[in-house]
C-alpha cells in the first residue's frame, strides 16, 4: 500500500500521479494568471501557505524534476511576448512560471505545508479509488461463511417481513398497541445487531485487516452536498435508524436529516461536506445546538463533517451533548463501523 512518505521519496511514484492535477482544486482553489494556464512563484507560495523562499529552495533542490514538468523562467523577448499575449503586468527582468502539473509536483515534494499534505493524502485516496476493482470470491463452504449467509437471510426476513407485519398490527390494534411497539423495537434491535455483525465480518475478512478501506473518504469528498446528505441517511438506515428523512434544505431550520434511532430516540443530523483542510468552528456548533435541542428537542444529535473540528468546537459539542463525527470517525463509520451513540 503506497503511503505519503513513499510519494515524497519516490520520483517514479510522483511521475505516475502527475496527470491528476484536478486534485489541486478539490483541496483548495488555485488562482491562475490571465492566460489561464500558469502561476507565479508568489501564487504557488500563497496556495501552499508558505514563504516564497520555500518554493524557490524546492525548485533549486529538485530543479530537473520541476523543469521536466513545466517549470520555466522567462526573460528577454520571450518574457515580453508572454506579457503581451497573456496580459500579465510585471516589471521584473525574469518571471518564473509554474504549470498546474508543476504545482502538483511541488505538492508532492513540499514537506512543511499542511495544504501540500492534504493534496498528497487526497491524491493517494483518489488513486486507490480509481484502481480498486471488485474481486470475485470463490465459493466458500466453511462454517463461518454459512453462518454469515444465515445471518443475512434472517436480517432480510426481519426487515422485509417481520417489521412491516408489526407496523400493520400496530395500526389496527388498540388494546395491545404498547406491547406490539415494544416487540417491534426488540426485532429492530436484533436486525441492527445482525447488520453490524455482518459489517464487522466483512471488514475482518477484507485484505485491509479491519482498517477503513482506501477510497472511503475520497468518495465522500467527490460528492456534492445533497448527495452527501443522502449518503449519511443510508448509513443511518444501515445502523438501524427508522423514519429517516432528508429535508429539502428550505425551512429545515439548521437540520439536514431527522430520524428515529433503533430504540426510538429522536435523532437530528447536520451534514457538512467541506474540504479536508477546513474546520468546523465553535459558532457552527453553537448554531446547531440551538436547532437540535431547542427547535427539534432531539435526544441524539450528530454533527457530521468531512473535515476536522476545532478544539473549541469539540468542547462545545461535548458540553451540549452533540456527537461530533469528524473526518476520522466518519471514515470508520463509512467503512462499516457503527456509531456507538446509535446503538
Amino acid at each position: 500500500m503506497i503511503n505519503e512518505t513513499a510519494l515524497l521519496e519516490s520520483k517514479a511514484l510522483r511521475a505516475s500521479a502527475l496527470d491528476r492535477t484536478d486534485v489541486l482544486d478539490r483541496v483548495k482553489a488555485l488562482s491562475l494568471l490571465p492566460d489561464g494556464t500558469h502561476v507565479t512563484t508568489a501564487m504557488v507560495a500563497t496556495y501552499f501557505q508558505v514563504g516564497i523562499k520555500a518554493i524557490r529552495s524546492l525548485v533549486v533542490d529538485h530543479g530537473a524534476e520541476p523543469q521536466s514538468n513545466g517549470y520555466r523562467v522567462l526573460a528577454g523577448s520571450e518574457l515580453s511576448s508572454f506579457k503581451e499575449l497573456s496580459g500579465v503586468k510585471s516589471h521584473t527582468r525574469h518571471l518564473a512560471l509554474f504549470s498546474r502539473r508543476t504545482v502538483l509536483n511541488v505538492a508532492m515534494l513540499l514537506r512543511d505545508s499542511e495544504v501540500a499534505r492534504q493534496v498528497r493524502v487526497y491524491l493517494l485516496d483518489m488513486e486507490y479509488l480509481v484502481r480498486a476493482q471488485p474481486v470475485e470470491n470463490p465459493v466458500r463452504t466453511d462454517t463461518s461463511s454459512l453462518d454469515d449467509h444465515i445471518d443475512q437471510r434472517i436480517t432480510h426476513i426481519l426487515g422485509k417481513t417481520v417489521v412491516p407485519m408489526f407496523n400493520a398490527l400496530i395500526e389496527t390494534s388498540g388494546e395491545h398497541r404498547k406491547e406490539l411497539i415494544a416487540l417491534r423495537t426488540g426485532v429492530q434491535r436484533v436486525e441492527q445487531r445482525l447488520r453490524q455483525h455482518h459489517a464487522r465480518l466483512q471488514r475482518l475478512e477484507s485484505p485491509y485487516g479491519g482498517r477503513p478501506r482506501p477510497g472511503v473518504m475520497a468518495a465522500m469528498d467527490a460528492m456534492n452536498g445533497r448527495t452527501f446528505e443522502h449518503h449519511i441517511a443510508k448509513l443511518l438506515r444501515r445502523d438501524g435508524c427508522t423514519n429517516v428523512v432528508v429535508q429539502s434544505g428550505h425551512g429545515d431550520r439548521g437540520v439536514d436529516i431527522i430520524a428515529l434511532t433503533a430504540d426510538g430516540r429522536r435523532l437530528v443530523v447536520q451534514c457538512k461536506r467541506f474540504a479536508p483542510y477546513l474546520s468546523i468552528t465553535s459558532p457552527d456548533v453553537q448554531k446547531f445546538v440551538g436547532s437540535a435541542k431547542v427547535l427539534y428537542s432531539a435526544e441524539v444529535a450528530l454533527y457530521v463533517a468531512t473535515c476536522p473540528f476545532t478544539p473549541e468546537a469539540l468542547s462545545i459539542a461535548s458540553e451540549a451533548g452533540i456527537t461530533a463525527v469528524h473526518r476520522g470517525v466518519l471514515e470508520e463509520w463509512g467503512a462499516g463501523e457503527p456509531l456507538k451513540v446509535l446503538e
